[in-house]
């Protein structure tokens, strides 16, 4: 049995412990906004925060998680951060296809939350492991920038 904290409510699931974290979230908790691209934690679709840190969720066992803090896409919308990333996010008409999204929203809601006041270079870093086939990077930099800025003109 592994328990932790799940976008604020807490589960206990009996799964085997080295299932990724990913199928837990997707396929026992039915929360399909978490993606999976490679498998490898090369791409990002599979980020989620464990206790505000990005991580990939498809090469984190489910033990690993015990005790800890894990929050999704359905539930980055609940903090301040989240809001603000959501918002510039749309503003900025980031999304094409959309599938590396919930990766990308996620590892921006955890820089912001370590740097509020993030350079090109901190953005580029922290994002370098989240891949868009769309090529809308120059987009997610500006809705960071427009995020850290509370939502207004980037």
């Amino acid at each position: 049995m592994v328990e932790f904290e799940l976008n604020g409510r807490n589960v206990a699931l009996d799964l085997p412990a080295d299932m990724p974290l990913l199928w837990a979230l997707r396929d026992v908790q039915g929360l399909t906004g978490t993606k999976f691209g490679c498998g490898l934690a090369l791409c990002g679709a599979c980020t989620v925060h464990l206790n505000g840190t990005a991580i990939r969720s498809c090469q984190t066992p489910i033990s690993a998680v015990a005790g800890q803090r894990i929050t999704t896409i359905e539930g980055i919308g609940d903090t301040d951060v989240g809001r603000a990333v959501q918002k510039a996010w749309l503003d900025e008409s980031v999304v094409q296809c959309g599938y590396c999204q919930s990766g990308q929203i996620m590892s921006a809601c955890s820089l912001l939350s370590q740097n509020a006041k993030p350079t090109d270079g901190d953005i580029d870093a922290a994002m370098s492991g989240n891949i868009c086939r769309c090529g809308t990077y120059s987009r997610i930099r500006v809705a960071i920038h427009r995020a850290a800025r509370g939502g207004g003109q980037a």
